[in-house]
């Protein structure tokens, strides 16, 4: 057993408070406190949150270590969640019983649901949320689930034994050393370090190590990774500086309203915490070319754009903006940030900027000329410098860039294990992710799977036919990222199948039976669902009218009634004007009882909307889930590899991102589809090989299904 105690020094466990006793932050029903863990995660952001629920519901018992337990919960950017490919991400890890969505219901201050002018199968949920209120309730979650203890401290070290033979790996994790020296044994170890991988704030020209504001940054970890032999790259991301809300003349802009009703993110809710009319309109603005100008003729004093460290794309600085698309109004939205809460975040200006800089380029914009001065009460900051934004007019403190380590994600596994050390798993912003729901979404495979390891049994992974979830972590596992990446619907190749309304359907019953994740509670809400959606499509295509006789029942509907074909009520409810509530009045007897539940009835009027596209994807699902099935040894070694045509370029890509399947391999950039037939040829060879000598049947289905894969078109 040994430890890379050498790699550098890790910050304090907390900035403002002694070390907080083991006792007093365990969840109730924890176990004793005790040296050793099954699953310990270390972070206390997004994905550790998740990751450490997830494992505990799993019936791990597990240990969170953040620097703070009073950030736990802390959304450390935009006040919202969700958004159109990242309400799929929300909706999925809901269903696998994870924690955002519930609190987003019981925290949110304006509901809305975005992209409704294109198909329900790529609605947005989105909602914006009281910061405050967040963390006050994911901290009460976090600090009464069972098996769940909660520890302050900082991790400098990792305890490595030797690997276990049967997995690849160079050394397994079996413990992590903390600041203070003292240690912690576990069977399974998750990283989730978000922005503090050797963190600097940039603003202007200066830097100063941190995470984020206020936190210090994690150095001797970093280095510890390094040294194992990951690949470390480099990222950025920003802030935009946060406003006075009595500053802002709201009355010019344009207003924003929250929908009525206000739909749920999580599957077991019915509705929100807070009715319509009580939540908080947002209200949107833009640039001007004055803004362009302020960019433009101090881009010398901002090292932050200067870098060559990449940023979000989708999400970019104000001087990105106006750098890629010059002479352009960009939309500014002003969000607020908590129902009692004097600050309005404006999305959409992120900015590193020099301070008086920063108040120039704002007060420039339509709805911001006029600020008043506040006078916020005094903050401890890590950063003495930063405190100078408090007293800006109207700005309470600064925009700010954060510059942050990251590991390249092709050396994980789908389940999110590292292929380097043994029941080591990363998740979230140090796989080069970006947002909230991304980190959620790996946090909770992360601790399923680390419990699963824990247990020795298969791992539990959600292919791109499964979930957004899955086209998520094939992303990164195969693809890699030079760039924050962030989910959009327009990743997903079967959009039309894993809709926000059906995740549930797609994911709680593998989480219940394969993984043991999901509550009775919600497992039996989507079992109920499911038997109603299955009833509810079947009375519709029983009942069956002339297209006359429906057009006299639904004259609303535009249903043509010059063809003599019968239409099924599914048919007619395909129609864009009629929904369950309509189609109920024309036939109350049976379909009455299917308008009781609301949610029950929108499904019904989706699954009628893609009944006919659906059967098509389904065939395409089918091939590409053969290609998945097809498994590849773990222990190829394809630089040494013979008797098989592959090029170095190619033996290089495969062996980085050891792929497990077929259809994985198929999807590395520049591993051609030659290569693939060629890696099948020889695996079947081998195969045949070892089953003769051993005189086994051959069990593996790619031997098989290797004619039938030359055939098709890769």
């Amino acid at each position: 057993m040994f430890s890379l105690r050498g790699c550098g020094r890790c910050v304090a466990a907390s900035l403002t408070k002694q070390r907080v006793p083991w006792a007093r932050l365990s969840g109730d029903g924890a176990a004793p406190w005790t040296p050793h863990f099954d699953v310990v995660v270390i972070g206390g952001g997004h994905a550790g949150t998740e990751a450490a629920a997830a494992a505990a519901r799993c019936g791990s018992r597990t240990l969170l270590l953040t620097h703070r337990v009073d950030t736990i919960g802390q959304m450390s950017c935009n006040p919202s969640f969700g958004g159109i490919g990242k309400g799929h991400l929300m909706r999925e890890v809901d269903a696998l019983d994870g924690l955002c969505s519930r609190i987003c219901d019981q925290s949110g201050v304006h509901y809305k649901v975005l992209n409704r002018r294109k198909g329900p199968a790529v609605w947005g949920l989105r909602a914006q949320i009281d910061r405050k209120l967040y963390k006050q309730n994911m901290q009460k979650e976090i600090l009464t689930t069972p098996l769940l203890t909660v520890q302050e401290g900082a991790v400098e070290d990792l305890i490595l034994t030797e690997p276990e033979p049967e997995h690849s790996g160079k050394c397994r994790v079996s413990g992590v050393v903390l600041a203070d020296g003292s240690k912690v044994y576990t069977d399974s170890v998750i990283l989730t370090t978000g922005t503090f991988l050797r963190g600097v704030i940039v603003i202007g020209l200066e830097m100063h190590p941190a995470g984020r504001l206020g936190d210090q940054p994690s150095i001797g970890l970093a280095q510890t990774l390094e040294k194992l032999g990951f690949v470390v790259g480099r990222l950025k991301t920003g802030t935009p500086p946060r406003i006075a809300k009595e500053s802002i003349n709201f009355s010019i802009l344009n207003k924003q309203t929250p929908d009525n009703p206000s739909i749920p993110f999580s599957f077991i809710n019915e509705t929100v915490w807070i009715k319509p009319e009580d939540q908080l309109p947002c209200y949107l603005t833009h640039t001007n070319p004055r803004v362009d100008e302020i960019v433009l003729e101090n881009l010398h004093l901002n090292s932050h754009i200067k870098e060559t460290t990449r940023g979000p794309r989708y999400c970019p600085s104000i001087e990105s903006k106006v750098l890629r698309f010059p002479n352009r109004l960009h939309q500014v939205w002003l969000e607020p940030e908590g129902m009692d809460s004097d600050l309005i975040y404006p999305q959409g200006l992120s900015v590193t900027l020099p301070a008086e800089l920063q108040e120039k380029m704002i007060t420039c914009i339509r709805g911001l000329e006029k600020a008043k001065m506040i006078q916020p009460g005094k903050e401890n900051h890590s950063c003495p410098s930063l405190c100078v934004s408090l007293f800006l007019p109207f700005i309470l403190w600064l925009g700010y860039g954060v510059q942050y380590d990251y590991l390249d994600p092709r050396q994980i596994t789908p389940s999110l294990e590292t292929h380097l050390v043994q029941r080591l798993f990363f998740a979230g912003q140090i796989n080069g992710t970006t947002g909230y729901e991304e980190a959620a979404a790996q946090g909770v495979i992360a601790g399923i799977n680390a419990s699963l390891r824990v247990r020795r049994e298969p791992p539990f992974v959600i292919s791109r036919t499964e979930g957004y979830i899955g086209v998520l972590i094939d992303d990164l596992t195969t693809l890699g990222t030079n760039e924050p990446y962030r989910m959009f619907t327009s990743r997903a190749e079967f959009r039309l199948s894993l809709r926000p309304d059906n995740a549930d359907s797609r994911l709680t019953f593998r989480g219940y039976k394969e993984a043991g994740c999901v509550s009775q509670q919600r497992y039996e809400k989507a079992s109920w669902m499911k038997s109603c959606l299955e009833e509810g499509i079947s009375v519709l295509k029983s009942i069956e009218f002339s297209s006359s006789k429906w057009k006299k029942l639904i004259p609303e509907a535009s249903i043509s009634i010059g063809k003599s074909v019968p239409l099924r009520a599914l048919d007619v409810l395909k129609y864009e004007e009629v929904d369950m509530e309509l189609l109920a009045k024309a036939v109350p007897e049976p379909l009455r009882k299917y308008t009781e539940c609301r949610e029950l009835a929108e499904r019904l009027k989706i699954e009628a909307t893609y009944e006919s596209v659906l059967f098509h994807q389904q065939q395409e699902i089918k091939g590409i889930q053969r290609d998945e099935a097809l498994q590849l040894p773990k222990d190829l070694d394809y630089l040494t590899l013979r008797d098989v045509s592959l090029s170095y370029e190619v033996r290089e890509k495969l062996q980085f991102s050891r792929p497990q399947t077929i259809g994985a391999a198929s999807r590395i950039p520049g591993v051609t589809p030659a290569a693939i037939i060629n890696l099948l040829r020889f695996v079947k060879t081998t195969q045949q090989r070892q089953a003769a000598m051993n005189e086994l049947p051959k069990t593996d289905q790619c031997l098989c299904a290797t004619d039938k894969l030359e055939e098709r078109h890769l």
